[in-house]
């Protein structure tokens, strides 16, 4: 690579100059798309209108300029937008309000500390991390977001005040308070939706949210809606965005909003990833999950640094441009250019458009979210995972956003752990014809008479050993006839840790004493070294090691001792 290549950023790399019209036309089309969406994401985060602007700026230039992925949009989401609400709202803060300067400023720190947050997990190689949230969990929590932003926006259609407290006693209040509800806002509330609808069945290509909105601030204006008692916007403040740390800040604030940055973090890294990835395999691009934090990082921190809030990838904005036949983040540079022009010019004809729109908007957005098909799908494969997606789900709605991330991470990884502690065990068997049988492992269960051969599917560690070493001895002391051999299909044994190999010590003096001989089949050149170090190794006689499973069944001569291997062990 020259020198000159390197200072041309990762995702502009080979970029051919037949591609700039269509990313031109895609950005404009994606801007129709986006502008009403992070306009209603900051309704959602409790931050002015203009600031769901202001994430379509400098955050998305800081990633079109620093991040790998060709495709992936960056700014305002609606989960990570709920997440930071929630989160501020539970530091009970007194006086502290949506929309406050200090709510604001509060906003801001969050979106620097998870900068570098992701700075510090691009620094460590924690991309990684990015697979710890399952898919199952992954489409509970979205299902969750979904099903709390949406209710949450419940209050603005009707035009009522919004209840207090948690997701139950918020639908209470605007359940009991139907009497109060303003005929006037439901009417712009529901013309948005129907409009949209209409557009995205109809016209799926044309934005349906922009003529929502241009042709609803119109009716607003002309009617002048606020005296017939619908809430409107109201003044937007107009010009580039602020540039400097947030005002007010103490060191203390640091603390209180730590965890929230966490959580978003978590989600960011979770959902940029997967939709980095999803792109980019669909295109045939190489992607650098490292560089993408890079470029996360720096966009999260210049929405700290430009009065905002914390950004993330969106799959949504992101599906729009791959629909729109994007090439590159030059269609990212050109929406990022045209929401500057609407933040410096257009904002005053922002003023008449009513709440109940912004509501609307966003309340089709959440129900995007609530993925019935996928949970669908769930269901019909795999009904435990599916338990853990309306788990997740519920925990987010129901309890907390911020409370569903840290379930969510741990639902993962309890998976992980409960796929490793009882993994699918087999008892192995030969046809005539040469070819291995596999028999889920049960007590009275043997491969031919006075032969187990027994294959344990996951790594031996601490949790599983003494579960495996049970297994074993039960298999051997209810096998139909006298056990003679033990053959150990390690194919599936990548790592034994100290604990395992203890248990595996224990095991071996089991068998000893029964008369059992222990034959290991299949071991890989990293397990053979681990149980040189345990000494493991050195009570296994050369002869009773095969690299090949059929040569160690067929080895087995019903009575006499083991033949040689017709392959040289691994390792």
């Amino acid at each position: 690579m020259t020198g000159m290549t390197r200072l041309v950023p990762a995702s502009l790399r080979g970029y051919r100059r037949a591609w700039l019209s269509r990313d031109v036309l895609a950005g404009v089309a994606l801007s129709a798309v986006a502008i009403p969406e992070v306009m209603g994401y900051s309704s959602i985060a409790g931050m002015p209108i203009v600031t769901g602007l202001y994430t379509l700026i400098l955050p998305t230039i800081a990633f079109a300029l620093l991040g790998s992925s060709k495709l992936l949009v960056v700014g305002a989401d609606s989960a990570t937008a709920a997440i930071l609400s929630a989160g501020l709202l539970e530091l009970g803060i007194a006086g502290l309000v949506p929309g406050s300067p200090q709510w604001v400023a509060l906003a801001g720190l969050t979106a620097l500390l998870s900068g570098v947050i992701l700075a510090a997990a691009r620094l460590l190689r924690l991309g990684f991390l990015a697979d710890f949230l399952s898919a199952t969990v992954l489409i509970g929590f979205l299902t969750g977001v979904g099903i709390q932003v949406a209710s949450a926006q419940i209050p603005d259609l009707l035009g009522i005040p919004r209840g207090r407290g948690n997701w139950f006693q918020q639908q209470w209040s605007w359940l009991t308070h139907l009497d109060e509800v303003s005929w006037y806002t439901i009417a712009y509330g529901a013309a948005t939706i129907v409009i949209i609808v209409v557009f995205k069945r109809f016209l799926p290509r044309f934005p349906g949210s922009i003529v929502a909105v241009v042709a609803l601030i119109a009716v607003s204006g002309a009617t002048d809606a606020s005296s017939h008692g619908v809430a409107v916007v109201g003044a937007v403040e107009s010009g580039f965005p602020p540039i400097g740390l947030p005002s007010g800040l103490t060191p203390g604030d640091v603390s209180q909003v730590f965890s929230v940055a966490v959580s978003c973090f978590v989600l960011i890294l979770a959902q940029s990833a997967a939709t980095s990835h999803s792109f980019a395999t669909r295109h045939g691009d190489h992607l650098d999950i490292d560089r993408d934090l890079v470029g996360l990082s720096v966009a999260n921190l210049a929405a700290g640094l430009s009065g905002t809030f914390v950004v993330n990838g969106s799959p949504t904005k992101t599906e729009i441009l791959d629909q729109q036949r994007g090439r590159t983040q030059v269609a990212n540079l050109t929406m990022a250019f045209i929401s500057l022009l609407v933040a410096l010019v257009f904002t005053t004809s922002l003023a008449d458009m009513p709440l109940a729109v912004l509501a609307g908007i966003v309340f089709l957005v959440g129900l995007d979210l609530v993925d019935v098909r996928g949970l669908r799908r769930i269901y019909a494969r795999r009904r435990n995972e599916f338990v853990v997606a309306v788990v997740t789900a519920f925990a987010v709605f129901g309890i907390g956003v911020e409370q569903g991330v840290l379930l969510a991470l741990a639902l993962s990884l309890f998976e992980v752990i409960r796929r490793e502690y009882r993994p699918k065990d087999f008892v192995v068997g030969v046809t005539e014809e040469g070819v291995p049988t596999y028999t889920l492992a049960e007590p009275g269960i043997e491969s031919a008479p006075g032969l187990i051969v027994f294959r344990f599917n996951a790594e031996l560690f601490y949790a599983n050993a003494s579960r495996f070493a049970d297994e074993v001895k039960a298999l051997v002391d209810e096998a139909p006839d006298p056990v003679r051999w033990l053959v150990l299909d390690a194919a599936g044994i990548a790592d034994v840790d100290y604990s395992a190999g203890i248990r595996l010590h224990n095991l071996l003096d089991f068998l000893a004493a029964r008369r059992v001989t222990f034959v290991l089949a299949r071991p890989d050149a990293a397990l053979v070294d681990t149980l040189k170090v345990y000494e493991l190794w050195q009570r296994i006689p050369p002869e009773n090691v095969f690299g090949n499973l059929i040569d160690a069944i067929r080895a087995y001569p019903a009575g006499g001792s083991p033949g040689a291997a017709d392959e040289p062990p691994a390792g």
